[in-house]
């Protein structure tokens, strides 16, 4: 199953890490046949255990390899990740002025995005988290579009595959982030699953993304590379801490990111 994994193309590569991840996501949302209400202590650790995952990827998976790939530069090898780095998260700060959505545990009627008001709140909550998946699947393409282009694919290709193992673990919680609460709004056990399902099939269409745009400019990887870590890091700041602090379990929270950031450099470290 391996050997066949590493021979396929980069693009099939991306496309089979992220429809595990997507699938990784349905697994989550599933929770919504087993329980009648969202735990949110566990709710809370689990997320803090994706904020730690998310983080440590962002590093050893992204801005490493970016760092790696830019000895040479004439500026430096720090600018292209620097660069990168912060247009990532203007990307996703762009993106979240513009798509309405709400965020998990948010103050009652606040809503964010263009004519965000006027949906209904399950409805937000369903964009909140398509939005989030964005960089996800897109740090997934590009670290597997990455392989073409570098010296180093061996390495690269570690790194992208613990990628995708680490958005997979971390996507259980987001998919139960979402089905439960759609479950306590009065929707269907089914309809809640299916929206939080899919509100991850975003991955798949942006890493193809990521894959199409290094395989067609090579000479930006490192700032594609930083770009992604940019946008995850964005997610975690801006969205999944905040909601692992306002239900009175951030000690735990803390601790579980914790986990989740040592256990994804273990990863990545042993399998680099």
């Amino acid at each position: 199953m391996i050997e066949y994994f590493i021979q396929l193309a980069p693009w099939q590569q991306a496309l089979a890490a992220t429809l595990f991840t997507w699938f990784m996501t349905g697994f989550g949302a599933s929770f919504v046949f087993f329980a009648k209400e969202v735990n949110e202590r566990f709710l809370d650790i689990m997320l803090g255990f994706a904020g730690g995952v998310m983080i440590a990827a962002s590093f050893w998976s992204l801005l490493a390899p970016a760092i790696e790939n830019s000895k040479g530069h004439f500026i430096g090898e720090w600018f292209p990740a620097a660069v990168g780095f912060l247009l990532g998260g203007l990307f996703i700060y762009a993106f979240d002025q513009l798509i309405p959505h709400s965020h998990r545990n948010a103050p009652e009627g606040r809503t964010e995005g263009l004519m965000a008001g006027k949906r209904r709140q399950s409805t937000l909550l369903v964009f909140s988290l398509t939005l989030h998946n964005i960089p996800e699947g897109l740090s997934i393409g590009i670290a597997f579009g990455a392989l073409a282009a570098s010296a180093d694919p061996a390495t690269l290709s570690a790194g992208a595959v613990t990628l995708a193992l680490g958005i997979g673990l971390q996507n259980i919680p987001e998919g139960m982030a979402v089905s439960m609460p759609l479950r306590g709004d009065g929707l269907s056990r089914t309809k809640s699953f299916f929206l939080g399902w899919m509100s991850a099939i975003v991955e798949p269409m942006a890493a193809m993304l990521g894959v199409l745009a290094i395989s067609m400019m090579a000479p930006i990887l490192p700032y594609a590379l930083s770009l992604a870590a940019g946008a995850m890091i964005f997610v975690v700041v801006e969205e999944v801490i905040p909601s692992t602090q306002k239900n009175g379990h951030s000690d735990i929270a803390a601790m579980s990111l914790m986990i989740g950031f040592t256990l994804m450099m273990i990863l990545d470290v042993a399998l680099g």
